[in-house]
């Protein structure tokens, strides 16, 4: 049996949603050309399945309860083996992981082809995107602070965007040729509707376009500096990152997967100007490091390098957004949050008694 395996390990906030979301919806299709995107039950979507396979792998348990993602990597592997063709796995989440663990995730698909793939984004709209993610996420800190731990790599999402060290760990003992790193393009059309970096994830894992002719609508969608910081401030206050309010943050992811608070149309988080050497610095060393190593590219390695601001417009600083803007951003946001939570069968009372508390603290303002 030949089978050609593809382990797409991120990098996040690359259009990975997109990529994601169009092999499932065309799982069918594709399959009928020998292109599998497995899951691992007929209940559990593909998009899950390889979510709680890569926690598995990971030793994670991000998002749901202790244990629930015991077993979904050796079962995902025990589907992969029972297909011939191409086959496909995508988890953003795989991007830090050790070398122990990338060098099991090959041992297991051992007798499959393997190849490893990379989503590359470069640090100016990279950095700004993930420090959203992760207050979407549920954490409190500060973009400054962010970017200052990014830089000295103490965060996962910096861990995530190392792409010398991601590619080494998830490469080793490959040849180069089967480490393919696709650059997301700067066009800002192709970055927001997926286009081209889809048609570049199609050459690499052999897909004609026409094979999955039903595009995605989903994308994970960014928030303005107003919207962050109003829900960086909702994170804080009721310590949403320690897992207390389980039912306040399923309310709000699902408020943000439906884009219920990213209507308003505030200034977008930036890169400051500051950070840009820094940034450049970091795709210098990405670029040699690709040229050096003989990988695959898919797309112009010359998309790594930021683009830098015009110098005639102000940035806007993320962490200093004024009280009226915070104040009507906030005041939209729990409307339709009560909205919502009205239109459930059963609300959580302790959830609507702190929704009332905190537009009542709001009014006294």
């Amino acid at each position: 049996m030949s089978r050609r395996v593809y382990l797409h390990v991120g990098a996040p906030k690359t259009g990975t949603t997109y990529l994601q979301d169009r092999l499932s919806l065309n799982a069918r299709s594709l399959a009928a050309h020998g292109v599998h995107f497995p899951t691992t039950s007929p209940l559990v979507s593909p998009g899950l399945a390889h979510f709680r396979a890569a926690l598995d792998l990971l030793d994670q348990d991000w998002g749901g309860a202790p244990g629930h993602a015991d077993g979904s990597w050796d079962v995902l592997v025990r589907r992969v083996r029972r297909r011939s063709g191409t086959v496909v796995i995508s988890h953003e989440i795989l991007a830090p992981a050790t070398p122990a663990q990338a060098a099991k995730a090959v041992r297991d698909l051992a007798g499959s082809e393997i190849h490893i793939v990379y989503t590359a984004r470069d640090l100016g709209r990279q950095l700004p995107a993930a420090w959203q993610e992760s207050i979407k996420q549920g954490r409190g800190w500060s973009f400054k602070r962010f970017l200052d731990r990014s830089q000295k790599g103490r965060t996962w999402f910096a861990r995530s965007f190392d792409l010398p060290s991601v590619l080494g760990s998830w490469g080793a003992g490959l040849p180069p040729e089967r480490v393919h790193v696709v650059t997301v393009p700067h066009e800002r059309r192709a970055d927001q509707d997926g286009g081209l970096l889809w048609t570049r994830m199609c050459e690499v894992l052999g897909i004609d376009p026409a094979w999955a002719a039903l595009d995605s609508d989903r994308s994970n969608r960014s928030l303005g500096i107003a919207e962050t910081q109003v829900i960086r401030q909702l994170n804080r206050r009721i310590d949403r990152q320690a897992g207390r309010e389980t039912q306040y943050d399923q309310l709000i992811r699902f408020m943000l997967d439906r884009g219920e608070l990213v209507k308003r149309r505030s200034a977008a988080v930036t890169l400051p100007r500051a950070r840009y050497p820094w940034a450049q610095e970091q795709a210098e060393r990405w670029i040699e490091w690709i040229e050096g190593s003989g990988v695959d590219v898919v797309g112009d390695v010359a998309e790594l390098r930021p683009v830098e601001p015009d110098p005639t417009e102000r940035w806007k600083n993320p962490d200093k957004v004024g009280a009226k803007r915070q104040l009507e951003t906030a005041l939209d946001s729990l409307a339709a949050m009560t909205r919502e939570a009205a239109r459930r069968p059963q609300p959580d009372r302790q959830l609507s008694k702190r929704v009332r508390a905190q537009a009542q603290r709001l009014r006294e303002r």
